[in-house]
């Protein structure tokens, strides 16, 4: 049995997986709120005295870079060693792995039905593919083929400098400096950057913040209340933000597929995406991608497509424990 895990500031995700031929058959998938425990064992120890299993291979995707076979998580104050982890779960080892390589790595295994083409292309056969998710943070990576099989590059991109396109971007840009000495895609591209956004707007409005806005967003997630708002029409500062919040991801995921040269196509991941899907179809994210002057004819070549399967970092951890057992 391969225990497979997703583990993000906000929920962790656990799975059990078998294998029939080169297939991956989920037996088990919970859920559990990643603040609610101390460490990832914490919850391993939950998951095995709920739902025992004899457990023979083991993989996490972890919202953080790994270092020496360890990691802190960027929004959650868990250190995970998979020493600890693979002590715990009696394997001579476990997999740790970066959330978007699980992603990444997930991407492969997805059919037709898991994802939805924002912008057709060609994709080159066994070249990079970019993968790029907002959600609680920015994660970013991509795939190589490396002559046998397609491996996964761990990447903190989300982190690197925002780069303002327009004047509008530049008052964003100096609005945020002050806030946070430094300013990363991070600090847009994502739910807490929805919030960003949204003060931004507000700051610039006439008019006050409507009382039932207030009492959603005070209630339950700020960001999740803004972008419906904007979805819906119902408030012009969010509709404001989540325009602006389409066309930087829109640019940043176009970023990214140049520095990695994404000819084998584009996969946008993450919580966001699905749930404002119909504006991400309206043409301002898409514009936004293609839009790098010399290059717009290389990035229109590139297929882009949402993941529609919120278990693809699950499946892909899976994935990477059956890569690691093939090379032991």
């Amino acid at each position: 049995m391969i225990l497979a895990g997703d583990i993000g500031g906000t929920k962790t995700n656990l799975a059990y997986y078998d294998t029939e031929g080169d297939k991956l058959i989920p037996k088990l998938v919970m859920s559990y709120p990643s603040q609610q425990f101390t460490t990832l064992n914490d919850v391993l120890r939950v998951l095995r005295k709920d739902h025992p299993a004899k457990v023979t291979l083991a993989a996490f995707g972890i919202a953080g870079p790994i270092v020496d076979g360890r990691s802190r998580l960027t929004n959650l104050r868990w250190l995970i060693d998979g020493r600890e982890v693979a002590a715990e779960l009696k394997l001579p080892q476990v997999g740790l792995i970066n959330d978007l390589e699980a992603t990444a790595y997930g991407t492969l295994r997805l059919e037709q039905r898991d994802i939805l083409v924002l912008k057709p292309g060609t994709a080159q056969p066994r070249r990079t593919i970019a993968v790029v998710a907002a959600g609680t943070g920015l994660g970013e990576g991509a795939l190589v083929w490396d002559g046998r099989r397609y491996c996964a590059i761990p990447s903190e991109g989300g982190h690197t400098d925002f780069g303002p396109r327009n004047e509008l971007e530049v008052e964003l840009f100096r609005f945020l400096l002050p806030r946070f000495g430094r300013v990363s895609y991070e600090r847009i591209v994502s739910g807490p950057g929805m919030v960003n956004l949204y003060q931004f707007f507000r700051s610039r409005a006439s008019s006050p913040e409507p009382t039932w806005l207030q009492e959603q967003m005070a209630g339950g997630d700020p960001s999740a209340a803004i972008s419906q708002a904007g979805m819906e029409g119902k408030d012009d500062v969010c509709v404001q933000s989540l325009e602006m919040f389409i066309t930087i991801y829109g640019a940043e995921v176009g970023n990214t597929a140049l520095k990695f040269l994404s000819t084998g196509g584009v996969y946008i991941g993450g919580g966001i995406a699905p749930k404002i899907l119909s504006r991400l179809q309206g043409g301002d994210f898409i514009e936004s991608f293609v839009g790098k002057g010399r290059y717009r004819s290389l990035l229109e070549q590139m297929p882009v497509s949402v993941i529609l399967n919120d278990k693809t970092a699950l499946i892909g951890a899976a994935h990477y424990a059956l890569m690691m057992n093939d090379l032991r």
